[in-house]
């Protein structure tokens, strides 16, 4: 390709420079090679955004699950660059490369996957968090102690914001394993108010009057549901439980019902003339117990005058 005076130079610089040689004249030989690779990755790379598009607009009328939309769209964008990878190399005649390279990525899977055990569960979690899909962005949900309303989820984290203002980032194993509540799924929650009245009142009336309220109150579902239980006999009252079910869009609604709650059933028991008793307290002033203050007074007295004669 490239005429060298070789003669004129030394051995080593004789070795050099014909590998140089054959370099250059091997490159010229491949570029025609090169450039349609060079070509077939761009193509693929084009397609690749294009079936990227396509998936999104299909997974959006199909699927609202967002972190499964991610899965699939990454998946086909990155196996088509991968195809397209292989392909330029193929073109290339670089096909003990392709092997090699194919050979390479295993092996370096298998030692990522034992180094990076916790990172490798919390995407294989969070895959079967996408498929299953038990939470959605949007949903209250309390998971480990923290509760709040999922903003995002990826393949390795789910994040909530909780309804002090924190954002919470939980792995997604940790949601697999735990146990999950989903205060969303249903669309409702039920309040349970424990409440106590005297026990002077008329219990069948104290019930019909808290069932009253209770009906009257706006946002209350399922009526039928409404569940009226005396629990106990309580220390100065008789105590009972009233459970009724409310729309749950989110959690401030739920604290204002349980709040409104609260104070109707006061307001109905001060109209009924139904009375709520305080928790009764006995004070023991002496040092034996059962002693009267009023009697310890006046026997304080009593010591008082017995002193007094003594001096005199």
């Amino acid at each position: 390709m490239f005429e060298l005076d070789l003669d004129s130079y030394s051995e080593p610089v004789k070795l050099i420079l014909e590998k140089i040689n054959n370099w250059a004249a091997a490159s010229i030989k491949m570029l025609p090679n090169f450039l349609v690779a060079v070509l077939t990755l761009i193509a693929f790379i084009i397609i690749a955004r294009i079936v990227r598009r396509i998936l999104t607009k299909l997974l959006d009328k199909t699927t609202s699950n967002l972190a499964l939309q991610n899965l699939l769209i990454r998946i086909g964008y990155f196996a088509i660059i991968a195809v397209g990878l292989f392909a330029a190399l193929g073109i290339l005649e670089l096909d003990k490369t392709v092997t090699s390279l194919l050979a390479g990525v295993g092996v370096i899977g298998l030692a990522l996957g034992f180094a990076f055990q916790d990172i490798a569960s919390n995407f294989i979690s969070g895959v079967i968090l996408a498929v299953r899909s038990p939470i959605n962005i949007g949903d209250i949900i309390e998971v480990s102690g923290h509760m709040g309303t999922v903003t995002d989820t990826n393949l390795r984290v789910t994040s909530i914001k909780t309804f002090q203002g924190q954002e919470v980032f939980i792995p997604n194993s940790t949601i697999l394993q735990d146990a999950i509540v989903n205060y969303t799924t249903y669309g409702k929650r039920r309040i349970d108010l424990a409440v106590g009245v005297s026990y002077g009142e008329d219990l069948r009336r104290v019930k019909k009057v808290v069932l009253d309220t209770i009906d009257k109150m706006q946002n209350v579902i399922d009526p039928q549901n409404t569940i009226f239980a005396y629990t106990g006999f309580g220390g100065s009252s008789i105590d009972f439980e009233i459970k009724f079910w409310i729309d749950y869009p989110d959690h401030p609604s739920f604290l204002d019902m349980r709040s409104e709650a609260i104070m109707s059933i006061k307001e109905a028991f001060d109209n009924a003339d139904i009375m709520i008793p305080y928790p009764i307290r006995t004070l023991d002033f002496g040092i034996k117990g059962g002693e009267k203050l009023s009697e310890m007074k006046l026997n304080l007295l009593e010591n008082q005058v017995n002193s007094q004669r003594e001096i005199d």
